[in-house]
Parts: C-alpha cells; sequence; structure tokens
C-alpha cells in the first residue's frame, strides 16, 4: 500500500479534506487539470494535427487515460520504462521520444512491442537499427531523430537522415513511419516574437530535411515534436503533423513566465501544486515551511507562492526539508500550523519526488492516483 493512500485514503470525499493532508503533498487539481486537456485537444483539433503528449510530464495512467479520452492518438515516453509502466495500465498507443540502445533495454521493448497495439521508437545511429532489428519479432515503427542543433540526440544533417533511411530500408522487420525533431533550448524564450524567430529558423531546416527524405522515397507520414511553449508558433507554421506538448496538463513557474499565445494572458492554468504548512514563524516577515529540496526540482530556481501569504511573497530554499516564505513588507506574522500553497519551478521533476497525486475539487480530495511511472528512468 502507498504510504499516501494510508495516510489519506479516509479523507477521500470528505468535504474540506484537502486542509488534512499531511504535508508535504503534492496536489491536483481535477477541474484546472481538465480544463487544461480540453484547451490543447481543442487547439490541435481546430489546426488538424494529431495530439501525442507527452507522460514524462505526470507519469501517469491516469492522466494520460484523460488525455486518450478528450481527443490524444497516444502519448509519448523519454525511457522505456515509463512505456512499460503506462503499457501495464493500459495505455495502447507510445511513442519512445529516446534511442533505446543497451542489449537489455532493446530485449525490453521487443516485449513491449509484442504487447501493445502501437509502439514506435526513435533512431538515429544505424548500429541501434542493426540492433532493434535483430531483436523484434512483430514489425517495429520507428521514426528518424533529428538533431535540432543541440547535439544531444539525433542525426546531424539531411545527408545523414536519408543514409539511415537506407539503412532501415535494408530491414523488413522495421518500418519507417517518419521524423521527429524536438526542439527544447527554444520552448522557454520568453518573448514571443524571439521565439517565433528561434523555431521559424529550424522548422525551415526540418523542411530541407524533409525535402531530402522525399528525394530519396521516404516521404515521412509523420512529423513529430512540438512543445508548451512552442505549440502555437507550430500552429501557424504548419511543418509538424503532431504535437509532443507535456507542461500544460499542469503548468509550471518556467513556463508562466512566457508568452505563450502572443496575448496577455497564459492560456493554461496551474493544476499542479505542492501544499505546505508552516512549522516555525519566529522572526516577522518569514516562516519556515516544510517543503525543501526534496519537495521540488530545483532546476527551475525557486517555487512560486501562491497563497496563506502576503502578495509577492516569495520562496526561498533552506535544506532538504524546509523552506523559507518572505513577506515583501517584512511584517506578516505566521501561525504555526498555517497552510501555504505553492506552484513548481519545474513540473516533471517534481513529479518525479512522489509517489502519488492527491486529487482535489475545490477543497474536498476525491481520489489518490499513483505517479505510476515514477522512477522508471531505464
Amino acid at each position: 500500500m502507498l504510504d499516501d493512500v494510508r495516510l489519506h485514503h479516509g479523507l477521500v470525499g470528505r468535504a474540506g479534506s484537502r486542509a488534512e493532508l499531511n504535508t508535504p503533498v503534492l496536489v491536483v487539481d481535477r477541474d484546472a487539470l481538465e480544463r487544461n486537456i480540453r484547451r490543447m485537444a481543442e487547439f490541435a483539433r481546430k489546426h488538424g494535427v494529431a495530439l501525442r503528449p507527452h507522460a514524462k510530464t505526470h507519469k501517469s495512467v491516469d492522466i494520460a487515460k484523460l488525455q486518450v479520452a478528450a481527443g490524444a492518438v497516444g502519448v509519448c515516453c523519454a525511457k522505456l520504462g515509463e512505456a512499460e509502466a503506462l503499457a501495464e495500465g493500459g495505455v495502447d498507443s507510445i511513442l519512445i521520444t529516446s534511442p533505446v540502445v543497451a542489449a537489455p533495454a532493446v530485449a525490453r521493448l521487443s516485449a513491449l512491442n509484442e504487447r501493445i497495439r502501437d509502439l514506435a521508437v526513435v533512431v538515429d545511429n544505424p548500429a541501434n537499427v542493426a540492433a532493434l532489428s535483430a531483436a523484434v519479432q512483430r514489425p517495429l515503427t520507428v521514426l528518424i531523430d533529428i538533431d535540432p542543433g543541440i547535439r544531444r540526440t539525433g542525426v546531424p544533417s539531411a545527408a545523414a537522415a536519408v543514409e539511415l533511411l537506407k539503412v532501415i530500408g535494408q530491414h523488413k522487420n522495421l518500418r519507417y513511419r517518419g521524423v521527429q525533431m524536438y526542439c527544447s533550448r527554444q520552448q522557454h524564450i520568453a518573448s514571443y516574437q524571439e521565439r517565433t524567430a528561434a523555431l521559424s529558423e529550424r522548422m525551415e531546416y526540418l523542411k530541407s530535411v524533409i525535402a531530402e527524405l522525399k528525394a530519396h522515397g521516404g516521404a515521412p507520414e509523420v512529423v513529430t515534436g512540438a512543445g508548451t511553449g512552442s505549440h502555437h508558433i507550430d500552429a501557424s507554421l504548419g511543418v509538424l503533423t503532431e504535437w509532443q506538448t507535456g507542461s500544460y496538463v499542469f503548468m509550471d513557474r518556467q513556463y508562466a513566465e512566457c508568452d505563450l499565445a502572443n496575448q496577455p494572458s497564459v492560456p493554461f492554468e496551474y493544476s499542479l501544486f505542492v501544499d505546505a504548512r508552516v512549522v516555525s514563524a519566529n522572526t516577522p516577515g518569514q516562516a519556515t515551511i516544510d517543503a525543501g529540496y526534496k519537495a521540488f526540482a530545483t532546476d527551475g530556481g525557486p517555487a512560486v507562492v501562491l497563497s496563506g501569504a502576503p502578495k509577492g511573497s516569495t520562496y526561498q530554499f533552506m535544506g532538504d526539508e524546509h523552506g523559507m516564505i518572505f513577506d515583501p513588507a517584512s511584517k506578516h506574522v505566521w501561525t504555526i500550523g498555517d497552510a501555504v500553497r505553492l506552484a513548481a519551478p519545474h513540473c516533471d521533476p517534481t513529479v518525479n519526488l512522489y509517489d502519488a497525486y492527491h486529487v482535489v475539487s475545490g477543497e474536498t480530495l476525491v481520489a489518490i492516483w499513483p505517479v505510476s511511472a515514477r522512477g522508471r528512468s531505464r
């Protein structure tokens, strides 16, 4: 039994039970979550693009099923272990967006390919193509991963893409379906205009790769990529046929600080929270809460204080177990036990710190969902 279930199952359905949760605790507002899911699905439909949300954000069977029910064609997973966890929960269309290369992992990939309806994986190396071909029993769909310029994964040029296409064509049990190019570096450019310029340049490059593949008989059926930061721009550029947006379901501080849609308001809302409590308040204007490095991913800077403190209050990490809330006027006096709600600076790795989502509607706990793929990084 999950510790979260042991501690909180008795609170499910009790009016106002969010206030009784043991903290720090990961909370999802189901109503806001569903609004975010619906907005992205409707936007993708409007622009004739398939939506394949990235499950590395939520790592949840329950949320993946909500996305598919709203119109997503399936999900993406960054790691094979994530894909296995979601498949175990009944998600049957998955794209793995990182190469699977280690021999034990290739064997697991082959087994997963036998179990679900629709599995695809990206490739960027002829040796990996040969290894996959040797392992699979049932035809496996592959997409050529295109390096967007960061030299993390992906073929480095149009010529390399064509050469890999030829290698794939030599293996009858591999099915080439298209290409992936995910512009990660551009996602968090705050200015809409600057982000548009950067993405436009990269999409011109992608079009040149597609043209070379088409000239050699490899016109891609699927051109997949995009993220929460780029989807609105990608809609106008019209190159991608499939979007891998992920963080929109929750939002975090990094995306909230970007102009996502060239408009004053952010098109998605916070639906993911860390609820915490004041554990020490001996100095006016500041309070120590029970949420520190173990409660938030630290790569994105400080968390956002949403409630339980004066407007403009800020958060600072104060160690593994603690954080500090500062009143900008240095006057507010907290009482121990006061509730403070915060938004994550970076949602994906924050989620990976928790075993479960505490799902609320209003102030009532309505469900506890496991973080199905937590820690499934292999």
